[in-house]
């Protein structure tokens, strides 16, 4: 009994230990070959193949034709319980180097990969010289990469600035492996570029007494600093309904800038409106001008107008709130009454009603049926209000706004009354003129107060008695 337990337990244990080196062995897929890269001469036949647990694909340069490439998949193993791929490259050419990867297809992470390095003595560089230029950016605390890839791990290569002034030579640059770091899979990679790396760019290498020259690589730095961002209507916009909206967004940067201006509003998904751009280069800046228009206005197309202006990792944005009416109009009522009232001596007055309407009427001021302004310097307009400085009694009066919109024949007026308080004042310095003196007892003698207010004063008497002796006399009535 004993023997058959242990004979069972170590059959289990041999099961496990299987299927755990089967696991590790083809965790990722196997290439047949071992080591990191190959070298392989142009115009040669290129045989990967592969080994895996599952369905395999493969990835290789861009530079491979399709009709170059033949892949055979089959299963394999001694059960068949495995995948295998072989991947042929005919007649390989300098442009057939790079990484060749071998990856589940449904596992895209677990890859195997090998550089291959298609060679040939008279092209040391992957990609031709009489290429057109390759455009590189030179991007902020970014390090740069000049991809001038080589056909041989033992090229080596120096960078050289192309210098446009005819009486100096092309200064030439070589890796220090601190700053300026040489990788024949990568090409040189700059870590801390500065503006020096503006410009056009080559590699070149010399191989016996022939110098090489690899495609020419102009590096640019993009500018993005957006100054501001306007908009010709700004918070609000009535237009009427029928008539054309017209939103000129303008953005100013940095010369070399470039931005991308694009507008959000009601409608949009119906292409309701149609847009314009144009550039304008100054000396010391860009203007970029994108200009939206709507020929005809429908109420649908009322609401939030928002132009956004971006230039990199930069955006700015501007918005316009747009009102579209249905027809012109007036309105106007008094703020609150009717019969205004202000205190004579105060410094400025103003008289201002409610007045709502569209388009924007042309509004006059009457006072007492004269044109105000006419009538007095104090009087003047701001807005639609109209400010007297410096109220005096004369200002009480009727006053009558007129608004109308001329071109579609509407009018409309509201009468208002200022009143015009005035202190009360005597006339006189004192009572009389004259001293009455003394008066005959049981005699009648007339005394004047002249007094003046807005509105009128209450006049009271008060009378003095002659004190009697040792002690003053109280005012009476």
């Amino acid at each position: 009994m004993k023997s058959a337990l242990i004979c069972l337990l170590c059959g289990f244990y041999g099961v496990l230990a299987k299927d755990t080196e089967q696991k590790g062995k083809y965790n990722v897929p196997n290439l047949d070959v071992k080591t990191q890269q190959l070298i392989v001469d142009a115009n040669q036949t290129l045989l990967l193949s592969c080994r895996g647990r599952w369905e395999l694909t493969w990835a290789y340069p861009s530079g491979v034709a399709k009709d170059q490439v033949q892949v055979e998949e089959s299963r394999c193993g001694r059960t068949s319980q495995h995948y295998c791929s072989r991947l042929t490259v005919s007649n390989s050419q300098v442009q057939n180097t790079g990484a060749y990867r071998c990856r589940y297809r449904h596992r895209p992470l677990k890859v195997s990969s090998v550089y291959v390095y298609v060679t040939d003595s008279q092209q040391p560089f992957v990609e031709h010289p009489d290429m057109s230029p390759d455009v590189l950016y030179l991007m902020e605390k970014q390090p740069l990469v000049i991809p001038c890839r080589v056909t041989h791990p033992n090229v080596t290569t120096t960078l050289v600035k192309v210098s446009f002034l005819p009486q100096l030579h092309n200064p030439s640059l070589k890796p220090d492996q601190m700053n300026i770091i040489w990788n024949s899979k990568q090409g040189f990679t700059i870590r801390s570029p500065t503006f020096y790396y503006i410009g056009l760019f080559f590699c070149q290498t010399v191989i016996g007494d022939v110098t090489y020259k690899s495609r020419n690589y102009f590096v640019h730095r993009p500018v993005s600093n957006i100054m501001e961002v306007y908009l010709n209507g700004s918070g609000r916009v009535q237009a009427l309904k029928g008539k054309s909206l017209v939103l000129n967004c303008t953005a100013t940067g940095e010369l070399n800038t470039r931005v991308t201006i694009n507008w959000d509003y009601p409608g949009k998904v119906n292409n309701d409106a149609f847009i314009i751009r144009r550039l304008v280069k100054h000396r010391t800046h860009m203007e970029f001008y994108s200009i939206l228009t709507i020929p005809k206005l429908q109420r649908t197309n009322q609401g939030v107008y928002t132009c956004r202006v971006s230039s990199g990792e930069n955006a700015k944005q501007k918005e316009v709130t747009v009102t579209v009416y249905d027809r012109p109009f007036i309105r106007l009522k008094p703020r609150n009454e009717s019969v205004l009232e202000v205190q004579a001596g105060q410094k400025s007055y103003r008289i201002s009603p409610k007045l709502k309407a569209f388009p924007a009427p042309k509004v006059i001021w009457l006072k007492d049926g004269m044109v105000a302004a006419e009538q007095c310097s104090r009087y003047h307009m701001d807005g639609n209000s109209l400010v007297i400085r410096d109220v005096a009694e004369e200002d009480a009066g009727k006053y009558t706004v007129l608004a109308k919109i001329q071109e579609y024949g509407l009018y409309q007026n509201l009468t208002l009354t200022l009143v015009v308080n005035v202190s009360p004042q005597i006339g006189e310095k004192k009572v009389s003129l004259q001293d009455p003196g003394s008066v005959p007892r049981g005699s009648r003698r007339a005394l004047h107060c002249t007094s003046h207010g807005v509105p009128p004063p209450h006049v009271q008497w008060l009378w003095h008695p002659c004190p009697s002796k040792g002690r003053p006399a109280a005012p009476q009535a």
